[in-house]
């Protein structure tokens, strides 16, 4: 029979009870209230509190289609291309690497997505504003190479399409438009 200890530790004004069992056991936390008489009372979160900010996000069912819709127009068109969805955040959602797309259009169709969602810009503009800010390009993770296209809503970014591995960048930032486009119907 393995011993079972509780113990309890306070962590800004918190109460976490965790249970430690044996040297490799489980651990498990709880914010269920035990003690709340000895835990100071939390300061409320109000919904009108201007602290604060709403944001919408991709779903990930949403960022499939737009991924699959991007894939779907590059193959209509003979090409091999690898896709990238990132969230509002740069957080890669999905990629899909298309039959026979090279190695390389892997990571660079994930930094055209960076890229397009952290300017909210086409990655094909923002090539064309390294000629008046040429330091633009060494911010790590970003690909200042056409491809790249923005999702919006309400005017603002929730995520970011990336597409390489077509013989142009034009290319790649057509079929990455069509993946945006997908998320409108």
């Amino acid at each position: 029979m393995k011993k079972t200890s509780r113990t309890r530790v306070v962590t800004g004004g918190a109460i976490v009870a965790a249970l430690a069992l044996g040297g490799f056991g489980a651990y498990s936390a709880s914010a269920t209230g035990e003690d709340t008489a000895a835990a100071p009372a939390a300061a409320g979160a109000d919904a009108k509190n201007k602290n604060t900010t709403r944001s919408t996000h991709l779903t990930i069912e949403a960022a499939t289609k737009a991924a699959q819709a991007t894939l779907d127009a590059a193959e209509k068109e003979n090409q091999r291309v690898s896709v990238a969805v990132v969230d509002r955040n740069g957080n890669t959602l999905v990629t899909l690497r298309g039959d026979g797309a090279g190695p390389q259009s892997y990571e660079s169709a994930v930094k055209k997505a960076y890229t397009a969602v952290s300017w909210n810009a086409p990655t094909s503009e923002l090539a064309k504003r390294l000629t008046n800010a040429p330091t633009l390009k060494d911010i790590p993770g970003t690909l200042f190479l056409a491809g790249g296209a923005p999702v919006t809503a309400k005017g603002a970014p929730i995520a970011g399409i990336g597409v390489a591995g077509a013989p142009s960048g034009d290319l790649d930032e057509k079929f990455a438009q069509a993946g945006a486009a997908a998320l409108a119907k």
